[in-house]
């Protein structure tokens, strides 16, 4: 399918234009917010950073998410007493060759007048990148992330073997496949072993999860949720086996940590659990958390399967919804994309729902919106973490 899409100055292409309104601190979340509703659209999307205490990471999200290919434009909007380092975010974003520019609320006059100054700003942005350049994009092209969320009994034998059969189409056209979810993944971890472009990235697979068992029983809490057990799950190493079969039956090529931008092809594992001693509570407080970890990895779209019935999208990136159970999808047709639940009934199998999502993704590229998008599902979450640089195994040469 002929994807025509835009081209950033880094030489990155994206499938969306959009302006990000953006707060570095929670106090300013609310005049972002207000900016960004003025816009009746689906180009203008708000998200950010809630936290005041310095975060590398958190600075490294705001950078990925800025300057991510679906990205024209970024608006920042600082309160003015805050811990991020917002001048630091414009250059680098200014850098990238985007459009840029910053309202501080505390020097330019409180909130309806930062919310004026806002709007005048976002439509100078929007006419900005209104003749970006078009260029032909190959759907081999794409960087694709997927998740399970709302997951009941269904979701790992058809949802998700389903989304795994359409990242095989991906990865063989040359595409790169992201999933993630560690936490999740607990005891399937020598199959990833086995997986493995070589020995020394097979152990840092096995490594990823065991931290994963540690943060966990550290914790006192895993995935495994009360919603999955009202859904027919029953143990934690059945939800895992579900999880692992969304990665589909290519071959590892290597690691990333949030933020972290893939630089070949492939299938690649997203370890999102933090470095070190747990420091900074749950890994992920919710599924779009980590929805924005694979974001800033240069996601140009997600799957997301569910079985329970999850309705949420995200902001920059648009979410394919793939319903693993025809109960659900009956009731909620209007939130999912796919239904995957016909392989349960008999009415296709894993291949061709697999196919069906590969072309849905295409579809997607040429900018046909998602029902989560054209339900105006934008939702974003960030979290405080703490991560170390990944070793040479984890990228094999």
């Amino acid at each position: 399918m002929a994807i025509s899409a835009y081209l950033r100055d880094d030489g990155r292409k994206g499938i969306r234009n959009l302006v990000a309104v953006v707060y570095v601190i929670e106090c300013a979340r609310h005049v972002a917010q207000r900016i960004t509703l003025r816009f009746d659209d689906s180009t203008v999307h708000c998200f950010g950073w809630s936290g005041c205490y310095p975060n590398v990471h958190g600075a490294l999200m705001m950078e990925r998410l800025c300057t991510h290919p679906n990205v024209g434009a970024v608006l920042i909007v600082s309160l003015g007493c805050e811990g991020f380092d917002r001048s630091a975010l414009r250059r680098r974003v200014e850098a990238s060759g985007r459009p840029c520019e910053l309202l501080v609320i505390q020097r330019d006059g409180g909130t309806a007048a930062t919310i004026e100054r806002g709007v005048a700003a976002v439509e100078r942005m929007r006419a900005a990148i209104a003749d970006v350049p078009r260029v032909p994009m190959a759907p081999g092209e794409l960087v694709v992330g997927t998740i399970c969320g709302g997951s009941d009994a269904t979701s790992g034998i058809t949802a998700n073997p389903a989304m795994g059969a359409a990242f095989d189409l991906l990865i063989a056209d040359g595409g790169i496949g992201i999933f993630e979810e560690t936490g999740e993944l607990i005891g399937c971890e020598h199959i990833m072993e086995g997986r493995a472009a070589n020995p020394a990235l097979g152990e840092e697979l096995v490594r990823a999860v065991v931290k994963a068992r540690r943060f966990y029983e550290t914790l006192g809490h895993g995935s495994f949720s009360p919603g999955n057990a009202e859904g027919g799950l029953t143990t934690q190493e059945e939800k895992s086996l579900g999880a692992y079969a969304k990665s589909g039956d290519s071959p590892i090529v290597g690691i990333l940590k949030p933020g972290v931008i893939p630089t070949r092809t492939g299938l690649y594992l997203l370890d999102m659990i933090p470095d070190g001693e747990v420091r900074h509570g749950f890994p992920n407080i919710n599924d779009t958390a980590e929805i924005m970890e694979l974001i800033a990895c240069g996601a140009h779209m997600i799957l997301f399967s569910t079985g329970r019935g999850s309705v949420v999208g995200s902001v920059i990136s648009p979410v394919i919804k793939v319903c693993g159970n025809p109960e659900t999808h009956a009731r909620l047709s209007a939130d999912m994309d796919v239904n995957a639940g016909r392989i349960l009934l008999g009415e296709a199998t894993v291949r061709d729902v697999g196919a069906e999502i590969y072309a849905l993704m295409q579809e997607v590229a040429t900018e046909t919106p998602t029902l989560s998008e054209a339900l105006g599902h934008q939702e974003a979450v960030l979290a405080y973490k703490t991560f170390e640089p990944l070793g040479p195994a984890c990228f094999p040469a």
